[in-house]
C-alpha cells in the first residue's frame, strides 16, 4: 500500500481490510467455542479420566506454544496474511478430526494440531490487525478481539444445544462449514502486507529477539491472562463451594465477565483513540485490580458477580493493547514481537489453572483472586510501555 493512501484510509472506519481480519477474529474464536462442549464426549469416547483429560487439555496448550514462535518467524517471512489465511484453512477441519479419532494417541495429535494450528492463526491475525492498524491510522484491535469473544461465545452457547438435537458428528460438520464460509467472505479483503527485506531475513535467521521490549510486554500480557485463566477455570467453583451459590448463579461468574469483556472491546478502540494506549491501559489495571479484590473479599454472589463483571471491564482492553504494542516495537518484525508477547500471554491462560488448583487446595480460591491482583499492579509498573501501542498511528 502506497504512503499517500494513508491518510485517506484513516478517514474511514470500517474498511474491507478490517472486515477481513475482524472475520478472521471470529472464526478463530467461534472454533474454540464449539470445541468447549465437545469436551466432555472427546473424554468418554477415549475414556479418559480427569487427570488425563487434564493432560491432553495441556497437549492443546503445548500445540499453541510450540506453533505461535514458528508462525511469528514465518510472518516475518512471507507477511502476515498469507500466514493467517494458509493456518486458518490448515484450522478448519480440525474439528472433524477430534470427532473421529477413536484412540488416545491418535487424539493427542489432533489435540496438538487443533492447539498449534488455533495459535499459528492468533499470532498471524493479530499481526495482521496491527498492519491495518498502520494503513488506517487508527486503533482496531480491541474490536477484533470482542469479535473473538463474540465467536466463542456463538460457538459455546450454541454447541451444547446443537450435539444434543443433532449428535456429535453432524455438529462438527456444521461448525466446519461455518468456518469455512467465514474464511471464504474474508479471503480476498484480508490486508495484504509484503514483509520488509530486512524482515524477511529476519524470519529467515529464526532468532529470538535480544531487545528487552518484547519481553516485557510479554511479562504485562501474562499478568493480566492469569487472572482471565483464573476467572475461566476457577469462577464458577468458587461461587459454588466458597459463596454457596447455585448451579445456574454460579455460572454468572464467567457470563458476567465475558459481557463485560465483549462489550468494553468493542469500545476499547474509540477510548484508546481519544486517550492514548497508556492511559487507556492504566484505568483498565485499576477497575481490574479493584475487581479481583471485590471478588475474593466478596461476602456473597451478590458481590462476587459485581467483581467478575469490573474485572471484565478492566481485563478486557489490557491484552489487545499489548498485542498492538508488541506489533509496533522499533526495528522489529511484527510477527517476531507478537510470537514472544501471544506465546508468553497464553501461557499464562493454559498453564497457570493447573496452578492455581495446587494452591488453592491448601488457601481457598478467595485469597487467590484477591492475591492475583498483585500481578495487576505489576502491569500498572511497566504501563509505560503501553505508548508504542500508538506507534501505529504515526
Amino acid at each position: 500500500m502506497d504512503s499517500q493512501a494513508v491518510p485517506k484510509a484513516s478517514a474511514a472506519v470500517v474498511t474491507p481490510a478490517r472486515i477481513g481480519v475482524s472475520l478472521l477474529f471470529l472464526m478463530n474464536g467461534f472454533m474454540i467455542g464449539a470445541w468447549a462442549p465437545k469436551i466432555p464426549e472427546f473424554a468418554e469416547r477415549l475414556g479418559l479420566s480427569e487427570s488425563t483429560l487434564g493432560l491432553m487439555i495441556l497437549t492443546f496448550g503445548l500445540g499453541s506454544i510450540v506453533m505461535m514462535p514458528l508462525a511469528g518467524m514465518q510472518i516475518a517471512r512471507f507477511g502476515s496474511s498469507r500466514v493467517s489465511k494458509i493456518s486458518a484453512l490448515l484450522l478448519t477441519p480440525t474439528l472433524l478430526l477430534l470427532t473421529w479419532v477413536g484412540g488416545i494417541w491418535s487424539g493427542a495429535v489432533a489435540i496438538f494440531l487443533f492447539g498449534g494450528l488455533i495459535g499459528a492463526m492468533d499470532v498471524a491475525m493479530n499481526a495482521n490487525a496491527v498492519a491495518v492498524e498502520k494503513s488506517m491510522r487508527r486503533a482496531i484491535m480491541s474490536s477484533c478481539h470482542a469479535f473473538w469473544s463474540l465467536g466463542g461465545l456463538i460457538g459455546s452457547s450454541t454447541g451444547g444445544f446443537l450435539i444434543d438435537h443433532m449428535g456429535v458428528g453432524a455438529h462438527a460438520v456444521l461448525v466446519t462449514a461455518v468456518a469455512a464460509l467465514m474464511i471464504l467472505a474474508s479471503w480476498k479483503i484480508v490486508f495484504h502486507d509484503a514483509p520488509h527485506p530486512d524482515e524477511a531475513a529476519e524470519g529467515k535467521r529464526a532468532r529470538l529477539p535480544r531487545s528487552p521490549l518484547p519481553w516485557l510486554i510479554g511479562i504485562m500480557a501474562l499478568f493480566c491472562m492469569v487472572p482471565e485463566g483464573a476467572v475461566l477455570d476457577w469462577g464458577a467453583l468458587y461461587m459454588r463451594s466458597e459463596l454457596g451459590a447455585s448451579v445456574t448463579l454460579s455460572g454468572l461468574a464467567y457470563a458476567a465477565f465475558s459481557l463485560t469483556m465483549a462489550v468494553m472491546r468493542f469500545a476499547g478502540d474509540l477510548i484508546r483513540d481519544r486517550f492514548g494506549a497508556v492511559m487507556t491501559l492504566r484505568a483498565c489495571v485499576v477497575i481490574a485490580i479493584f475487581g479481583m479484590l471485590l471478588i475474593g473479599f466478596a461476602e456473597n454472589t451478590s458481590v462476587a458477580i459485581a467483581g467478575f463483571a469490573l474485572a471484565g471491564i478492566g481485563i478486557s482492553n489490557i491484552v489487545p493493547i499489548c498485542f498492538s504494542a508488541a506489533g509496533n516495537l522499533p526495528g522489529m518484525a511484527a510477527g517476531v514481537g507478537l510470537s514472544v508477547v501471544t506465546t508468553m500471554g497464553y501461557s499464562g491462560i493454559l498453564v497457570a489453572p493447573s496452578g492455581i488448583g495446587f494452591i488453592a487446595e491448601h488457601t481457598g480460591l478467595a485469597s487467590i483472586f484477591a492475591g492475583l491482583s498483585a500481578l495487576l499492579v505489576v502491569v500498572l509498573f511497566l504501563s509505560s510501555l503501553a505508548r508504542h501501542a500508538d506507534n501505529a498511528h504515526h
